[in-house]
């Protein structure tokens, strides 16, 4: 008989024994005590002092197992002797491999001879004798450390870190180091008298991040060093010099988590040779419970100068947004307070043009109103923003307080074999205070609107596919008391699928949508059997007459729209296209925009093109043509390859371009980068940057080599 009830049997005949047996009594106790012994063959020698397993040998203490070909313990020392090979599985998910041991029965202390560590399946330990102490540290003597494949030919692993000793501490979860040498392929490269490393288990430990190289066309060659602190479970700080030549920074991001929010800070001072005076940069963002359903949230943006952020490759904003809000969002009510500060980046404009300061207040409430069916909504808002010129001519520093109550009302019903129709009422009241500013003065403004709209959806089974084409008519009618507000939050209105039916598309609340009018559309829905989904739609507005205050880029001017024209492609191997067109009765393209995105095992892909006419009312002088891509291609398992590239397709040039090259493997992670940006402006200058990062793998948690294994030679 074989397997696990042989190996049992021996084991209850020995323990049968020793109870009998007065004379073993104490020896039982304190075997029993320390360790659960299983194997195929027990005995105890005349003497009555040493017990010998052997045949398949198996040690339990706790959650800590022992393999070995023979054990022999002997009580008079209190010691185990271990005849390999031996294999030790620890609590931690630490394993030991030897030849031979010497150990006690609670397996926390001894020493093993020839023997083999590895941490978290991952990090390679081989020492010529390795010391266990106090069940707490590991003392390895002779060391070779390696997250890399060990070829039993004695070939050199990719990288090695050797040491004379090293001492692990199990409960803090470090790795000390005298005397340690790092070697590349078997050559020494670097050596340090003392080093200490997190083991592969601890998933935050102060010390140094990997390194990286950055070489950028204004600000030279160097040398970026993260420097991570842990604060405690909750907060860290990482701090990153980059020395170079033109340049002496450092970064720093601070994080906090709290029971009820987080916290991060991200900021950066230089000096360098493109301005006299100190340059950097300070974002802060927060987010946290207040109670009684309330968020609370903060965002800080600011620079020392309109170039720094895109100097450094921070980010390529051109408008710095600091903002407070508190919200409540509740079933049938919503609170939202805000407070937000702009600060402008681009060339031409200045803040008080934004306008810079703007405090909004806004509350929205839902309820069934007796009798009458739908949903109600009721809104009240009261807006103000601020400019900092103290001039009234022209306007230069108008200040506008706005205050608001709406009510809407939309009810639907369903008639026939599937006629869907939904009426809808609004009102608004807004009166307007302005300050400074010789052209206007206060005004208070009525306007309602009512609109009916119809829809129709029908719905046919095919053999391989659900379609369902959907036709719908809505019919609109508002007016309004007061049409000489300034328009200051309404400048830029998009036409798209989602206001197609929408009672006015202007984004903001100081212009108005008047007259009667006629929105028409037709949607196209197909779902097939094989993953395939697909949806298609078009439609536009007709009116009575033509409503001002829309710019002709937009699309929506005049008595009759652009055609609108929208659709979406999935496919069920990641594969997607959507995109958006607006186009006159001639055919010409106003706006368009379009994306193409492809996930797989392999490929990473995002693609997209825009276009948008020439338009002085939105800013632009000229027609905007760009193209965007950005794709990620793993070749293999090892290697891996990046492009990302902007396009000025209007002009036929180049704004940003990047490749990127990736090499991993189990214990190697290597990242080449190299970009340019081609714009250049009163502020910023053109700049080519390279990019060097190389990562020893083993040694952080959750950061075990992902890429394919090395072979060895035969």
């Amino acid at each position: 008989m074989r397997g696990r009830g042989r190996t049992l049997l021996p084991g209850m005949l020995v323990a049968l024994v020793l109870t009998l047996v007065p004379a073993l009594a104490p020896v039982a106790a304190r075997a029993q005590g320390a360790a659960n012994l299983i194997a195929d063959r027990i005995k105890i020698e005349a003497d009555g002092t040493r017990l010998v397993a052997s045949g398949n040998v198996e040690v339990f203490y706790d959650d800590t197992r022992l393999s070995a070909a023979r054990i022999t313990y002997d009580a008079t020392s209190d010691r185990l002797r271990i005849e390999g090979p031996v294999f030790i599985a620890g609590p931690d998910g630490s394993i030991f491999t030897a030849e031979a041991a010497r150990i006690d029965p609670t397996l926390q202390s001894g020493v093993l001879r020839s023997a083999r560590l590895v941490l978290d399946r991952q990090l390679q330990l081989a020492a010529n004798q390795i010391d266990r102490v106090e069940g707490r540290y590991t003392q390895l003597h002779g060391v070779a450390v390696t997250s890399c494949t060990v070829c039993a030919t004695g070939e050199a692993p990719l990288w090695e870190l050797r040491a004379r000793r090293i001492v692990h501490d199990q409960e803090a979860r470090q790795l000390w180091f005298d005397d340690a040498h790092l070697r590349i392929a078997g050559v020494p490269v670097f050596w340090l008298p003392r080093l200490r490393l997190p083991d592969p288990t601890l998933e935050r430990a102060t010390g140094f991040l990997s390194p990286a190289i950055r070489s950028n066309s204004n600000l030279g060659v160097g040398l970026r060093l993260p420097y991570f602190i842990r604060l405690g479970d909750a907060r860290d700080l990482t701090l990153t010099p980059w020395l170079s030549a033109s340049t002496s920074t450092l970064e720093a991001r601070y994080r906090q988590a709290y029971l009820r929010g987080a916290l991060q800070i991200d900021a950066a001072i230089s000096r360098d040779d493109q301005e006299d005076d100190l340059r950097g940069y300070l974002f802060a963002r927060g987010a946290f419970a207040a109670g009684r359903d309330w968020t609370l949230r903060f965002d800080l943006e600011t620079a020392s100068d309109d170039a720094y952020l895109l100097d450094y490759g921070y980010t390529d904003i051109d408008r710095l947004t600091s903002e407070l809000t508190a919200d409540r969002v509740r079933d049938r009510d919503l609170v939202q307070l805000s407070f937000a500060q702009y600060s402008t980046l681009r060339d031409g404009e200045t803040d008080s043009t934004l306008p810079p300061l703007l405090a909004d207040a806004h509350w929205e409430s839902r309820l069934t109103p007796p009798g009458l069916g739908g949903t109600l909504t009721l809104g009240a808002d009261l807006q103000a923003h601020y400019r900092y010129s103290d001039t009234a001519l022209d306007g230069a520093g108008r200040d506008v307080t706005r205050a608001g109550l709406s009510a809407d009302w939309r009810r639907q019903a369903l008639f026939g074999p599937g006629l869907v129709v939904e009426a809808q009422l609004a009102f608004a009241l807004d009166h307007y205070a302005v300050d400074q500013d010789d052209t206007i003065g206060d005004a208070t403004r009525a306007s309602w609107a009512a609109a009916t709209t119809l829809r129709y959806p029908l719905i046919r089974r095919g053999a391989q596919a659900v379609h369902v084409v959907e036709p719908v008519v809505m019919l609109a009618w508002s007016d309004t008391t007061d049409t000489a507000v300034r328009n200051e939050d309404s400048t830029s209105a998009e036409f798209d699928e989602a206001n197609l039916l929408a009672l006015s598309r202007f984004p903001g609340e100081d212009a108005v949508e008047t007259g009667r009018r006629a929105a028409i559309g037709l949607a196209w829905t197909r779902r097939g059997d094989d993953g395939w989904q697909s949806r298609l739609s078009f439609g536009r507005i007709l009116r009575d007459t033509a409503q001002p205050g829309y710019s002709a880029a937009s699309g929506l001017d005049g008595r009759v729209s652009d055609w609108l024209l929208a659709w979406q492609v999935t496919a069920p191997r990641g594969l997607g296209v959507d995109g958006r067109l607006v186009v006159d009765d001639g055919l010409d393209v106003v706006k368009s925009e379009a994306r193409a995105f492809w996930r797989s095992d392999r490929v990473d892909l995002n693609a997209g093109y825009l276009f948008l006419q020439a338009d002085p009312l939105e800013g632009r002088a000229d027609d905007v043509s760009e193209w965007t891509f950005d794709t990620i291609y793993r070749i293999d398992e090892v290697w891996s390859v990046g492009l990302d590239a902007r396009v000025d397709a209007a002009q036929s040039e180049p704004i940003e371009a990047g490749l990127g090259i990736g090499w991993r493997n189990e214990c190697v992670a290597v990242d080449l980068s190299v970009s340019r940006r081609f714009t250049s402006s009163i502020n910023v200058e053109p700049s080519t940057e390279f990019g060097l990062s190389v990562e020893l793998l083993g040694f952080s948690a959750g950061r075990a080599g992902a890429g394919a294994s090395a072979r060895c030679a035969d």
